[in-house]
């Protein structure tokens, strides 16, 4: 773990608290919106997080990071082109999801995913 000199007050209590949280915190850092789902009786049930980058080919159409996290061993991130087809996918810890999406590169860089993975959802007619 990093050393939690580069935290505030707040984000070290967290971490200290809930080690985990630290890699929520490195997603904040990198521009995502980070949002705690609350289940009925009141407890976090999981942890949604999304990052939009706009699509470097159309000013009109953004593609999509997105993390589901339920707990430090069970979490999913995806990357979607700005039609929603996943291009892009890991399942696995909490760690090697977000290891996964901090090293994705920007979309339309070089090394970027661009192939959907499998078929989509949505029926294609001529």
């Amino acid at each position: 773990m990093e050393p939690a000199h580069d935290l505030s007050p707040s984000e070290q209590e967290a971490v200290r608290e809930f080690p985990a949280v630290r890699r929520l915190i490195d997603l904040h850092r990198a521009r995502w919106r980070i949002t705690p789902v609350i289940s009925p009786e009141g407890v976090v049930s999981r942890v949604d997080g999304m990052r939009v980058w706009p699509d470097p080919e159309q000013l009109d159409a953004d593609w999509v990071d997105t993390i589901m996290v339920l707990s430090p061993t069970d979490a999913k991130g995806l990357r979607a082109n700005p039609d929603g087809d996943v291009v892009w996918s890991l399942e696995g810890t909490l760690d090697d999801v977000v290891n996964g999406l901090l090293a994705l590169p920007p979309p339309g860089a070089p090394g970027a995913p661009r192939l959907i993975k499998g078929p989509t959802s949505r029926l294609w007619t001529p």
